[in-house]
């Protein structure tokens, strides 16, 4: 029998210790002769890094504890192995140094990467394997000094016999690892430059690999000033296969080795993304003029002969961009609203979909899940707002007839990202239990269009605020909400928007901060409170320095603490290198005596995100409560969260 209780007060078998261990993600996969192979995380081994391969027969882990598959270059880590034969090199994340071991798992891994002089000083992200199969070409990244910034970047060769590596060039201080040509004369990787992310400016370089193992000088054959290569790929010794946008979009070009340039399928579709990690991969070659692609995260397939793209029909809506693609069959992380991201194959030929990865255990009856509804709200500029809205759900209860459920509005990071529409029981903890979600793609999200994404441009803590507000009280005003309790949430530049709203807006209750940026001008490269890959984002988000300083400290929400609308909690990782505990400290150290209601949830050992499954379990039992004690309700078989004043 269905109970009438309050919003908030439901009780849900989507409880925090479930939630954790949807943590165990994969990504990062690849095909070889010798299988599948990917990265998985394990929550409840210290949030590791497991590295697996599926066989044929069954998926094992290639390493055991503690080797920990993950690397720091940029911070956000990239690629971490590469398959050479019968060995696997990967990056270790205690010392990360490349390390490798037989494909079977016999033996302990070796070192073949020198150690750095400072502990993980030395870094390499992106591994390929070079021509002949004797070296592993990657990017490495050398610690030069102790400031954040003090960072060098090269392209480098290193032995699979071990060695010092070699290095084979450094054309820009951003670079992603070099691909040989199918005769190995010829290598190609993209370049960027500070104040650049590679979502606005990149460089496709090609150069001769000379005889010693070097390059010789590069020429760029595409990208530059306003266009963003984000995939390469050699389709013969004297064409290449590129990921650029040109006309605005992401659209799939052949380019030759004199920069001659043809798009396969023009069109007004994203069929790629932001290069947040090195190795990602939206589209792998067919055959016979096919490419399978992503078309806004959905699978499909680009037919250069009649310039088509068509979306392939399958129950996995969202598609991770690490495609491959072998005799037909198609393997990628996948998910949807009603299943978690897994390993997948799909046989195109007939259509056959199957699950390589083990799901994730306590994975709760499906009633219990949001389905996410798209919708689409207006600014007050005309402008189109996406967002996707998940109803309180739980079959167990319905609420007093009259009562309106609080939301929350989830805020996804970046700034350059995108939510999709893929199941999260971490949403789900919170729907499940009464409190509904709608998740905002804000002005300056990727998915539609460099125009789209431009829109925050010297706009950040603008346009992001305001569209959050807006789709907010259109949900209240139309009687979705209750608009006396609606939150705000989100992580990183999420949590960035999520403070920001707080300081500017009157839209929320209260305000989730999870490991956020709250002082524009220390997060910065002369502020040092920022990692190098992003240290001069803000140019583009905010403006250039010193010239708008005063737009700096004007948005900041460390400078109008007093005027917070309401209790806030704060979460931090105390080894985050992105957004530093520094400026949360700050931050928590105004607000006390202030008479404001908060808290502050410090996480040893993590870093930007919360990895392992005790601080996963503390942040989302913590948050819980909050949201009871600002709203007015007690959820069921939650710790209280002491606030502070």
């Amino acid at each position: 029998m269905v109970k009438i209780a309050s919003y908030g007060t439901w009780a849900s078998p989507i409880d925090a210790a479930v939630v954790a261990q949807s943590g165990r993600r994969p990504g990062w996969t690849s095909t070889h002769a010798s299988g599948v192979w990917w990265t998985e995380s394990r929550p409840a081994d210290g949030g590791r890094l497991a590295l697996v391969r599926h066989d044929g027969a069954g998926a094992r882990d290639v390493v055991a504890a503690p080797w920990n598959v993950r690397n720091r270059v940029h911070e956000y880590g990239g690629n971490p192995y590469v398959v050479i034969d019968d060995v696997v090199a990967f990056t270790n994340w205690d010392d990360q140094r490349i390390h490798t071991v037989d494909i079977e798992g016999k033996g302990e891994p070796a070192p073949i990467s020198p150690a750095p002089e400072r502990p993980q000083g030395a870094r390499y992200a992106d591994l390929i394997a070079g021509p002949g199969g004797a070296h592993v070409w990657c990017v490495r990244e050398t610690v030069t000094g102790d400031r954040p910034i003090d960072v060098r970047r090269d392209l480098v060769a290193v032995p699979l016999s071990g060695g010092e590596p070699q290095v084979l060039a450094a054309s820009h201080h951003f670079m992603t690892a070099p691909k040989p040509s199918p005769d190995g004369r010829y290598a190609a990787w993209l370049g960027w430059e500070h104040p650049d992310m590679p979502w606005d400016s990149t460089e496709l370089c090609v150069a001769e690999v000379l005889a010693d193992g070097t390059f010789g000088p590069h020429r760029v054959v595409a990208g530059g000033p306003g266009e963003a290569v984000c995939q390469v790929e050699w389709e013969a010794e004297d064409s290449l296969l590129v990921l650029t946008d040109p006309q605005g979009w992401w659209n799939l070009h052949r380019v030759g080795l004199d920069g001659t340039a043809v798009n396969l399928a023009p069109c007004e579709e994203e069929l790629g993304g932001p290069l947040w990690m090195l190795g990602y991969r939206w589209f792998a070659p067919l055959g016979r003029g096919r490419f399978v692609v992503l078309r806004g995260g959905r699978l499909a397939v680009l037919d250069e002969r009649s310039g088509t793209v068509t979306d392939i029909d399958t129950d996995l809506p969202s598609w991770a961009s690490d495609i491959s693609a072998v005799d037909g069959v198609v393997t990628a992380v996948a998910g949807g609203p009603l299943s978690e991201p897994a390993v997948v194959s799909l046989n195109l030929s007939n259509g056959e979909l199957t699950a390589l990865s083990e799901p994730s255990t306590g994975i709760p009856d499906e009633r219990y899940l949001p389905r996410p509804v798209e919708r689409t709200f207006v600014a007050a500029d005309g402008r189109k707002i996406p967002a996707y809205v998940l109803a309180p759900t739980n079959p167990d209860f319905a609420a007093p007839e009259g009562e309106l459920p609080p939301y929350v509005v989830h805020v996804h990071g970046g700034p350059t990202s995108a939510y999709s529409p893929v199941l999260s029981l971490s949403l789900a903890y919170f729907t499940s239990r009464g409190i509904g979600v709608v998740a905002v793609n804000h002005g300056g999200s990727t998915g539609y269009g460099r125009e789209f994404r431009d829109v925050l441009k010297g706009q950040w803590g603008v346009v992001d605020v305001q569209d959050s507000a807006t789709v907010a009280a259109a949900l209240a005003a139309e009687g979705t909400a209750d608009a006396e309790r609606l939150a705000v949430r989100g992580g990183s530049a999420g949590g960035w928007t999520a403070a920001a709203s707080m300081t500017t807006v009157d839209t929320y209750a209260c305000g989730a901060i999870h490991f956020p940026i709250l002082d524009l001008s220390s997060w910065t490269s002369g502020g040092g409170e920022t990692h190098d890959f992003e240290s001069r984002y803000l140019e583009g988000l905010v403006g250039s320095l010193p010239e708008h300083a005063d737009r700096y400290a004007e948005r900041s929400p460390i400078n109008h603490i007093d005027k917070l609308a309401g209790p806030v909690l704060l979460l931090q990782g105390l080894e985050d290198e992105v957004c530093p505990p520094e400026q949360a400290n700050r931050f928590v150290a105004g607000l006390d005596g202030t008479g404001i209601p908060h808290a502050y949830l410090t996480f040893e050992g993590e870093q930007h995100g919360f990895r392992k499954a005790e601080s996963i379990i503390a942040a989302h039992e913590g948050e819980m409560s909050f949201y009871g004690q600002v709203f007015g309700f007690t959820p069921p078989g939650v710790p209280v969260l002491e606030l502070r004043r």
